[in-house]
């Protein structure tokens, strides 16, 4: 079984912290300013089925919801800078393609929210539903992120077994955002495609350069 490379040198790392600062700037511009507007606004759609709102609340869901921070920790790890550079651009375009949908197609979150009894999630939950309104849900950019990511390190990784895990990985997500009630099928659906489009796009640029 052949092994990931681990490339570690100066020149990778200080890709990454290049990209994480700019992505940071884009993400904590658009998603914060695009839930308060769509929180002033009346015409919010529910983009969802009724028979989802059936689904069950599993708080120890939110760890796999949560992993996505984890993610963005993973990239100088597995990575070459020239592969970060490709990655840091398609984060950054869906990053503001989605801003675009959330003020172009408000959503609203079906599921109503409620805090778990437990002590430990209830102060888990009532932090996260604090920083998250229940708004933007399609396409879901929780969703998108980590496909992005993971979809790059599947792609570097020649361990199979590694492919496995970043898929399952992948898998526990997607779930994750329905079973913490944070979205809805529609919104993980479209958060895929949106990913799969962005990704295929900048691979295609990457083989021209």
């Amino acid at each position: 079984m052949q092994k990931l490379s681990l490339p570690k040198s100066n020149r990778v790392w200080r890709t990454y912290f290049y990209w994480l600062f700019w992505i940071s700037i884009a993400f904590f511009t658009v998603y914060p300013t695009c839930n308060w507007v769509t929180n002033q606004r009346s015409d919010a759609l529910g983009l969802y089925l009724s028979a989802e709102l059936n689904i069950p609340f599993v708080p120890q869901f939110v760890w796999a919801y949560l992993s996505l921070y984890l993610l963005f920790l993973i990239p100088p790890v597995f990575l070459g800078h020239q592969r970060m550079n490709v990655l840091g651009r398609q984060l950054i375009a869906v990053t503001l393609f989605c801003g675009l949908v959330f003020l172009l197609l408000p959503t609203q979150l079906g599921f109503e929210r409620a805090i778990p009894a437990d002590p430990f999630y209830s102060a888990l939950f009532a932090n996260l539903f604090a920083i998250d309104l229940p708004h933007n849900m399609v396409p879901s950019l929780h969703v998108a992120f980590s496909t992005l990511i993971l979809f790059t390190l599947l792609n570097d990784s020649r361990s199979g077994l590694a492919k496995a895990i970043f898929g399952a990985w992948l898998v526990l997500i997607c779930a994750s955002t329905i079973f913490v009630h944070q979205h809805h099928l529609l919104d993980v659906a479209t958060g895929l495609l949106v990913a799969a489009f962005f990704y295929r796009v900048a691979r295609k640029g990457e083989h021209h350069v």
